[in-house]
């Protein structure tokens, strides 16, 4: 783990703070699909990416669902920082977007290091204006784009954060990231395979326009 550890963070926090994470914190390996915190449930840690990534959503009086950034290695959720120092419950729903490993760092410990060690107050830092600067973003693109150029984006960032260009998900699962419906979906790949952005396979699509 600590070898992990270095590869991710090393150029971020000294060795002291290095290895207080490592005694700490709790290594796992979650696969692709699965909710890693959910809505209104109590913050008792915070993740820190090694490999693979998360997707950040939120929910709405009706249960749909909108995605509101990724999170890739090296990554930390600044939402589950903040709700985890007020003590407060998730405001959002972290799913893994493909296999993932992290360490999840115990909440406990997150004030704690704030006042300790200026790399980590730095860190958590340019997580919220990293964060800030996405869900800027993520409003820019529902208020100004329409719904095929918010599907292209969609798939080019899963693409990025995934380090593929091969898209394994269904037509539902991105009409549930949109917060749209699959017929949507479905009409607008179409189209943007005719346009020669994407091509459509069986169980995945590929995209050209990175």
């Amino acid at each position: 783990m600590r070898a992990l550890l270095e590869q991710h963070y090393g150029y971020l926090f000294e060795d002291a703070l290095l290895a207080e994470i490592e005694a700490s914190s709790t290594y796992k390996r979650i696969p692709q699909g699965q909710t890693i915190l959910d809505i209104g449930e109590p913050i008792t840690h915070m993740p820190l990416l090694l490999n693979g990534a998360i997707k950040i959503l939120r929910e709405d009086d009706e249960g749909d669902e909108l995605l509101l950034y990724f999170l890739e290695k090296g990554d930390t959720c600044a939402m589950t920082f903040s709700c985890g120092m007020g003590k407060t419950k998730s405001e959002i729903r972290a799913v893994t977007e493909s296999d993932t490993e992290l360490l999840m760092v115990p909440a406990a410990k997150m004030k704690v290091w704030m006042a300790k060690y200026p790399t980590w107050q730095q860190f958590i830092l340019d997580s919220y204006h990293t964060r800030m600067m996405e869900l800027l973003e993520t409003v820019d693109t529902l208020a100004f784009l329409r719904m095929d150029e918010r599907l292209l984006k969609h798939l080019q960032d899963k693409a990025k954060v995934t380090h593929d260009d091969s898209i394994y998900t269904t037509h539902q699962d991105i009409a549930y990231d949109l917060h749209t419906s699959r017929v949507v979906i479905s009409r607008l790949l179409k189209k943007l395979e005719k346009e020669g952005r994407i091509e459509m396979h069986r169980n995945h699509i590929k995209v050209f326009d990175l």
